[in-house]
């Protein structure tokens, strides 16, 4: 797992490139999710997703809070991977 720095007011993209990790598969389905969900906390905002990249768009978050940001992707046979990231709420 990354560390990533976000301010509050910041819209972050942020993509995985999982072409290293398919073996000639590639992906059907993705979602991101985020912990903790809370009220003013990081959300969301957009996704997408191509045969070997998964991308989001991410948004808000409390000063001084750590998030995790989740990928989970469902390749073309069926199986099921993940990836995550830390991202820390600063000023900057």
């Amino acid at each position: 797992m990354s560390l990533l720095l976000k301010d509050p007011q910041a819209r972050v993209d942020h993509a995985i490139d999982w072409s290293a990790y398919l073996a000639g598969q590639s992906l059907i389905a993705s979602d991101w999710m985020v912990e903790p969900e809370e009220a003013g906390g990081i959300v969301v905002e957009a996704s997408a997703f191509e045969a070997q990249r998964s991308s989001a768009r991410v948004t808000g978050g409390r000063v001084g809070q750590v998030y995790r940001l989740t990928n989970r992707v469902t390749l073309s046979d069926g199986q099921a991977d993940e990836r995550s990231v830390t991202m820390r709420v600063e000023e900057r």
